[in-house]
């Protein structure tokens, strides 16, 4: 019986690794707008769904750190769906408080750039599969706003 469970197990194993798996990617960071709170900065997350149906996303999971500090963080729980047979283009909004940017004065330098680790968790609800994270990230350098930013 039990060489008849592990056949079984192997051929399900070996199916659903042949199964295709939507991917994704994660856009860079950039400014988007400033509050009194703070500013929002802002990635796209695109989604390409291979099947025929709409797919459930089940959260988005971020955290946007800085010289090995989290900025900003969060979890965006049920965000919609990805559409079926193409790519889904997601937005990712990040809200930064003020008092965190004062205390990266030294990072900012001269020309008001900021060195920065996004790492996203895509999880989507699969049929026959069940619940899937695809880890993604992206780093580089954003632009702090200006005084002009205030003002527009």
């Amino acid at each position: 019986m039990s060489g008849l469970l592990d056949k079984v197990k192997g051929y399900a194993t070996e199916k659903l690794a042949k199964v295709p798996m939507p991917e994704a990617s994660v856009t860079r960071v950039s400014y988007k707008s400033v509050s009194r709170q703070g500013i929002t900065l802002h990635s796209e997350v695109d989604v390409n769904n291979p099947y025929s149906h709409r797919l459930p996303i089940c959260e988005i999971s971020y955290s946007l750190k800085s010289d090995g500090r989290v900025i900003a963080s969060g979890t965006m729980p049920d965000p919609g769906w990805i559409a079926a047979s193409g790519l889904t283009k997601l937005e990712l909004p990040m809200k930064v408080p003020y008092d965190f940017l004062i205390s990266i004065v030294k990072d900012v330098g001269r020309d008001w750039d900021i060195d920065y680790l996004l790492e996203v968790g895509l999880t989507i609800d699969l049929p026959v599969v069940g619940q899937f994270t695809i880890p993604l990230s992206t780093k580089g350098e954003f632009k702090l706003p200006t005084l002009a930013d205030f003002f527009k």
